[in-house]
């Protein structure tokens, strides 16, 4: 036997892929490009995350809360994974006073302590690594879907102005200061300075924030404004890469915004067809940024 080529990722005789599923269309995607390429996934649900569990429950899959992460080793074993995605949002912590006390869970503490100290990617990072020195390949989304990654130049019949252009650069310089910090990984900017930055609201409370806040002060009468997301410096690519789906869309016009700029090559575009089609139809741009470029004079 041979191996066989799963879109961007390379897949061994007898390789398994499982998917830890949060919220959002993103687990949704990564478990049809894999059955795509023949590959049926096994779902792990994290419990309390996932909505889109309609859509998932046609595959093999079981359900794990946050507070049971020390039984998660024990269970790709069982399961005979041997690679894993990473796929939606998590939107709380879990509660070490509610985990229940197991061997892999003390292994599991120290690691789990540090990471959480580190905030989000922290978290990620060393997760990843834990569970690649217990045999599990972590991948990430992009890999196994690579359709989902933003291309670089304008998505949309739509393009940015020279003054959309100045609010890029702003949202962007933003964007990548909040992620050095590991705060966020979106901002926006009107009138070629930023006005917003996304906090643990996400990036869907960014939106609404600005929506309500062009009534207030020096924004009053303002038009247009850009939403910029782009990945952290040192992004765990492997895990929570920035993306936008027909939500962000519907978000992004409601508040009143000309477009969106995303990191090309390090950002996912969900549902991309309906994306385009409703970022047309409602007049925004998008558009994919050079990755680490400055977007000034493009």
């Amino acid at each position: 036997m041979t191996k066989t080529e799963t879109a961007g990722l390379v897949l061994a005789p007898g390789a398994r892929v499982g998917v830890i599923a949060g919220g959002g269309h993103l687990p949704v995607e990564v478990a049809e490009g894999l059955e795509r390429h023949r590959h049926p996934p096994f779902i792990i649900m994290v419990e309390g995350e996932v909505d889109r569990g309609s859509e998932l429950y046609r595959y093999e899959h079981e359900s794990l809360a946050l507070e049971q992460i020390g039984a998660l080793a024990s269970l790709l074993k069982r399961r005979k994974i041997t690679h894993l995605v990473l796929a939606g949002e998590i939107r709380r912590r879990p509660k070490l006073t509610d985990m229940r006390l197991s061997f892999g869970l003390l292994s599991l503490i120290p690691t789990l302590m540090v990471a959480l100290a580190r905030g989000d990617d922290g978290l990620l990072k060393l997760l990843a690594r834990g569970l690649e020195a217990r045999g599990v390949k972590v991948v990430g989304a992009h890999q196994v879907v690579p359709d989902l990654v933003a291309v670089e130049g304008v998505l949309t019949k739509a393009a940015p102005l020279k003054s959309d252009r100045r609010d890029i650069e702003a949202a962007y310089a933003a964007a990548k200061a909040i992620g050095a910090l590991d705060i966020g990984q979106a901002a926006i900017a009107i009138g070629g300075r930023a006005i917003a930055l996304e906090g643990i609201e996400g990036t869907d409370g960014l939106l609404q924030r600005t929506k309500e806040l062009r009534s207030h002060g020096r924004l009053a009468g303002r038009t247009r404004g850009v939403l910029v997301k782009c990945a952290k410096p040192g992004q765990e690519l492997r895990a929570d890469l920035p993306s936008i789906g027909p939500q962000t869309v519907e978000a992004a016009h409601s508040a009143g915004l000309a477009g969106i700029a995303v990191e090309a090559g390090r950002s996912l575009v969900l549902e991309g067809p309906v994306v385009i089609a409703r970022a047309d139809a409602l007049g925004l741009f998008l558009i994919g940024l050079p990755a680490m470029e400055r977007t000034h004079g493009r």
